[in-house]
């Protein structure tokens, strides 16, 4: 028997039209967009099927995003497929919590709306950079940055690929140095602003406000949290990591580790795109990698997993 974990993308994944077939076609999809249009006070379907500018901005995006995850997770289970284990990048943490059974999906979207406010807010535009660095190994790209003030790794995406976050004029400064040491390339992002980096404490600090209306459930199944790296049982736990989670480093790769370490030997990524599977490939070949992002994937999921 197989042991699956569902991964959810995180923010940059968006794009218009994603998710619009289960929103037609299912209807649970459905229920999921409606609700969420119900509770956020505008139409989750404009934003995710119209073309707009909107859905690019950080407050939308996030809400956006969590909605699409969770009404395809949705038709994935209606169909029967159960995850042992959850976990998602960044954003994607919290379709993770709704999967493993922490937090509700109401909670999830009228969260993350919050989340994303707050992270807009946080640094104004301009002020914070983010960048990818390519081909150089974690250890050097700590040691490089650790003489540059306002400066903190992002990300931790998988073999070849870290990314750097904070005051724009530091990333940059940041960046040439990396190269010295021995980048293939660094890229600087299109991001609205200093993502995980600690330029967003505050953000974690008015997020914890947030998530005191929050009902949390012992975990279902177990998820690993970005922060940590390791599996969350203890619902002590989720609102602390949430907290941290906005200003700490996303350490994907050794979450997937993790996962993979526990058993775990088929990864289905639920979301807009094929980030997470582009990491998988980096990080450990011998795994399956599924994907849910349109509706016909699903049928070739349960075909993958003889259902």
């Amino acid at each position: 028997m197989s042991k699956i974990a569902f991964i959810f993308p995180g923010q940059g994944a968006q794009y218009i039209g994603m998710g619009q077939d289960f929103y037609e076609q299912t209807e649970i999809g459905r229920q999921v967009f409606e609700e969420a249009s119900s509770l956020l006070g505008f139409s989750m379907a404009d934003l995710c099927f119209q073309e707009n500018e909107r859905l690019d901005v950080t407050e939308y995006t996030q809400a956006a995003m969590v909605t699409v995850s969770i009404a395809m997770m949705k038709v994935l289970e209606e169909k029967g497929i159960k995850p042992d284990a959850a976990a998602g990048l960044s954003l994607g943490e919290y379709a993770a919590l709704v999967a493993a059974g922490v937090i509700s999906e109401k909670d999830a979207i009228t969260t993350v709306r919050q989340r994303g406010i707050l992270m807009q807010e946080a640094v104004p535009q301009g002020i914070g950079a983010m960048a990818a660095v390519l081909a150089l190994d974690p250890e050097t790209i700590e040691k490089v940055i650790s003489s540059i003030p306002d400066v903190w790794i992002a990300n931790y995406n998988c073999p070849g690929q870290t990314v750097i976050s904070g005051k724009k004029e530091a990333v940059e400064t940041a960046c040439i140095q990396l190269k010295e040491a021995g980048a293939k390339r660094t890229v600087m992002l299109n991001v609205s602003g200093p993502f995980h980096s600690g330029m967003l404490k505050e953000a974690g600090e008015k997020l914890s406000k947030v998530l005191e209306d929050v009902e949390v459930s012992t975990p279902k199944i177990p998820y690993v949290a970005n922060v940590t790296a390791e599996f969350v049982r203890d619902e002590a736990m989720v609102k602390p990591l949430l907290k941290e989670q906005v200003s700490s480093s996303v350490r994907w790769q050794q979450s997937v580790e993790t996962m993979i370490r526990e058993g775990i030997d088929t990864f289905i990524e639920i979301g807009p795109g094929k980030t997470l599977a582009g990491f998988m490939k980096k990080i450990n070949r011998t795994v399956k990698v599924l994907n849910i992002e349109k509706l016909e994937d699903v049928e070739n999921v349960l075909e993958a997993l003889g259902k």
